[in-house]
């Protein structure tokens, strides 16, 4: 949860910069939540009070507006009467690591990540990319291994984790496509040594850098138990009481 946030607010600077550095400043002033912190949140707050994914999603998006949403996205909030368009973005991905944290069972993160996802992002892929980081999650705070944890999403999901970040980082451009993004963050938890190294790896690549970052940490988080203290801290001075207050709730609820 808290690892999410913290790959968003790092990633929004760079986004769609094409930036490939791995020594980039950690928080500037332009560090701030977006979409995807809003989103993880809301997902998370459906949790706690078993609510309908999309009204949650719904109710957030308008309660927190223009903060980088997608086009169709957008639409989608504000039209109570608009379904699913079957997008095949990373949206679903990046909204779904709070249910990984929630769920009892592999099976139980794969399901309610296709539903957490459905609303929206109703396209295999959507679907597909959502799976992979709720299941990811799940994996990682129940103690799995990084190579059991590779292993499960290959078999599972059928996704190439076989690379490395500096394999792919030389000819990575901005992707928002599931199949194009979501396995490359994967790869930088998989790739790091610690909490920073998965956002850092994220970012470097140089694509969609908040949404991929966000991904990377809600795993990195789940697998060494904690986002340290510095960036926490930087993380919390910069997020809405509201939000804060979720966030608590939610590792109350289900724990760290």
């Amino acid at each position: 949860m808290l690892g999410a946030i913290a790959g968003d607010m790092i990633g929004v600077p760079w986004e769609a910069l094409g930036e490939k550095r791995y020594d980039f400043p950690l928080f500037t002033e332009f560090s701030r939540f977006s979409d995807d912190t809003a989103m993880t949140l809301a997902v998370a707050h459906a949790l706690l009070e078993k609510r309908d994914y999309a009204q949650a999603l719904r109710e957030f998006g308008r309660r927190y507006p223009a903060i980088g949403y997608g086009a169709h996205f957008e639409r989608w909030i504000y039209d109570d009467s608009m379904g699913p368009y079957n997008s095949y973005g990373n949206g679903g991905a990046m909204r779904a690591g709070p249910i990984g944290f929630a769920a009892r069972s592999a099976e139980e993160a794969l399901a309610e990540a296709a539903r957490c996802a459905a609303p929206t992002h109703s396209h295999p892929e959507g679907i597909k990319g959502a799976q992979a980081v709720s299941l990811a999650v799940f994996l990682a705070r129940s103690g799995a291994s990084k190579p059991e944890i590779r292993r499960e999403i290959a078999t599972r999901l059928g996704y190439d984790l076989g690379r490395t970040v500096e394999a792919i980082r030389p000819a990575y451009t901005f992707d928002v496509a599931a199949e194009r993004s979501v396995p490359e963050a994967l790869i930088c938890f998989l790739d790091a040594g610690d909490f920073e190294g998965a956002v850092r790896n994220a970012v470097s690549l140089g694509g969609d850098a908040d949404t991929m970052a966000c991904i990377a940490g809600s795993i990195a988080e789940a697998h060494w138990g904690e986002v340290p203290e510095p960036i926490a801290a930087e993380v919390r001075k910069r997020l809405p009481e509201e939000l804060l207050a979720i966030l608590e709730r939610f590792y109350a609820r289900f724990g760290r």
